[in-house]
């Protein structure tokens, strides 16, 4: 049995400060269904107005490399697309 954690800080690009309250709960939302895709579990979630930190525990049958590149990628297109005056203020590709 394997125990793996990943303590993950995803900044905005330029570190603008670019989320609010809305948006930091929809961001854990996001993340907490790419998570369960994974089969991993989101322990904690907090963040600030131009980061996020995640604490997450996940199995070895996935690459933290691909879990990371789905957090990303489909918190960042989600945002967007929800929430288009968070785009007009900056590019918020997580890093």
């Amino acid at each position: 049995m394997s125990a793996l954690h990943a303590h993950l800080v995803l900044v905005t690009k330029y570190r603008r400060n670019v989320f609010d309250g809305d948006a930091l709960q929809r961001l854990q939302a996001v993340f907490e269904k790419v998570c369960s895709d994974f089969q991993a579990h989101l322990v904690e979630m907090n963040g600030q107005a131009e980061h996020v930190r995640l604490l997450i525990h996940y199995s070895p049958k996935h690459s933290v490399s691909s879990l990371v590149n789905s957090l990303k990628g489909v918190s960042s297109r989600l945002l967007r697309i929800e929430r288009p005056d968070i785009e007009s203020l900056c590019c918020i590709v997580l890093t």
